[in-house]
C-alpha cells in the first residue's frame, strides 16, 4: 500500500462494493466490444463487400481485434480509475503508460493488415496483374511499422533517441561483419524484386536442374518454392540471382521431341514416304504448331538411321502436352506398321 500512495498520492484503498461495480464495469464493456462493436464490424465489413468494396473490408476486419484489444484496455482502465478513484487516464503517472497501449494497438491494425496481404497478396491485385515486389514490400512495410511504433513510443516517454541511434550507428558496422551471408541474401532478394523473373505460383527451373518447383512465397532472405514431389525448400535469393532461372509458367509453347531408329536395310523411297507421312500427321493434328515440325534423319550409323521428330504445341499445360505427344507416337507407330518399316536398336543399346 506504501508503494501505490508513493506512486499514486490520492490512492484510496476501495471498499467490496468499488470492487464489485469495478467488475460489474468490465464484464458490461466485454459485452458491449462482444455483441454490439463486434457485430457492427461484421456489418460493416460485409455491407463493404457486398459493394465490391474489398480493400477497404479486409483493412477493417483486420483492424477489428486492434480495436477490440484497445476498447477492453480502456474499459479496464476506466473499472481501476473508480476502483482506486484516480483518474488513470490523465494522471501523470499512468497516462504515458495507457497512451503508449493506445498507440500499441494502432501500430498493431496497421501491422494486422500488412500481415494479411502479406500471406494473401492475391486479395490486393488479381493473379495476372499480382508483382513480386508486392509481398517483398508488405514484408518491408511490416518491419518499419514496428521500429516507428518503437520509436513513437519512445518519444511519449522522452526517450533520448539521438544517443540510441548513435550507438546503433557505432554498432551497426560491427554486425555488418557478422551477417554478410545474410545481407547477400537480402540483396539478392532486392535483385529478385527489381528484376522480376518471377512472381508466386511461377513454375521455375534451374539451368543446372538442381532446384525445380512452383514459387510459393518471397520473402527478404529465401524463396519458398514447392518441388516436383510435394517437398518445400527453402532457397537463399543469393543462390537464385547467381544462375540462369528458367521460368517454366512463361513459356508460349511447349516442345516435344522424339528419336526413332530405324534399320539401313529399309528402301530409301519406303523411308522418305513414312517420314512424310509423319510429318503430314503432326501436322493436322489440331494442337500443334504448323511452322516448325522436324521429321528428318539427322544421323547414319552402320546398320541404322536416326530420325529426329521435333514439334511444338501451343500449350503450357503438361497434361495437354503429354496428350498430344501421345496421339502423335500412337500415329507414328501406325505409319511404321503401314510402311512395313524394320525398327532398329539405338547405337546405345548396341553398346550395352
Amino acid at each position: 500500500m506504501d508503494s501505490l500512495h508513493w506512486f499514486l498520492p490520492k490512492f484510496t484503498v476501495p471498499t467490496w462494493m468499488d470492487v464489485l461495480i469495478a467488475i460489474i464495469i468490465c464484464l458490461v464493456g466485454w459485452l458491449i466490444q462482444r455483441f454490439v462493436i463486434k457485430k457492427i464490424i461484421n456489418r460493416v465489413v460485409t455491407f463493404l463487400r457486398n459493394r465490391q468494396r474489398h480493400f477497404q473490408a479486409n483493412v477493417l476486419a483486420q483492424f477489428s481485434k486492434a480495436i477490440g484489444f484497445a476498447f477492453m484496455t480502456a474499459v479496464i482502465v476506466l473499472s481501476l480509475s473508480y476502483l482506486i478513484e484516480v483518474p488513470l487516464f490523465t494522471h501523470k503517472s499512468t497516462k504515458n503508460f495507457v497512451l503508449s497501449l493506445m498507440v500499441f494497438f494502432a501500430f498493431k491494425g496497421v501491422y494486422d493488415v500488412l500481415h494479411f496481404y502479406t500471406k494473401q497478396p492475391f486479395e490486393l491485385t488479381s493473379e495476372e496483374d499480382q508483382n513480386v515486389l508486392l509481398p517483398f514490400f508488405l514484408r518491408i512495410g511490416k518491419v518499419l511499422i514496428m521500429i516507428f511504433a518503437m520509436f513513437t513510443i519512445a518519444s511519449l516517454w522522452n526517450f533520448n533517441l539521438n544517443g540510441f541511434l548513435t550507438g546503433i550507428g557505432l554498432t551497426g558496422v560491427a554486425i555488418a561483419f557478422g551477417i554478410r551471408d545474410t545481407l547477400a541474401h537480402v540483396f539478392g532478394g532486392m535483385s529478385v524484386a527489381l528484376d522480376n523473373p518471377f512472381q508466386i505460383g511461377d513454375w521455375i527451373a534451374t539451368e543446372d536442374q538442381k532446384i525445380e518447383g512452383t514459387i510459393e512465397d518471397i520473402n527478404l532472405r529465401s524463396t519458398l518454392i514447392q518441388t516436383g514431389d510435394k517437398g518445400l525448400v527453402y532457397v537463399p535469393n543469393s543462390y537464385l540471382v547467381n544462375r540462369p532461372i528458367y521460368n517454366l509458367s512463361r513459356r508460349e509453347k511447349r516442345k516435344c521431341e522424339q528419336f526413332l531408329y530405324i534399320a539401313a536395310e529399309n528402301d530409301e523411297d519406303t523411308i522418305r514416304g513414312a517420314l512424310s507421312a509423319m510429318h503430314k500427321e503432326i501436322y493436322l493434328h489440331a494442337q500443334t504448331e504448323k511452322e516448325m515440325i522436324h521429321v528428318y534423319i539427322d544421323e547414319f550409323h552402320h546398320n541404322c538411321y536416326r530420325v529426329l521428330i521435333r514439334f511444338f504445341i501451343a500449350t503450357n499445360d503438361t497434361a495437354i502436352m503429354m496428350e498430344v505427344r501421345q496421339d502423335i507416337l500412337f500415329a507414328i507407330r501406325q505409319i511404321v506398321e503401314d510402311f512395313s518399316i524394320t525398327l532398329a536398336s539405338s547405337p546405345e543399346d548396341n553398346d550395352l
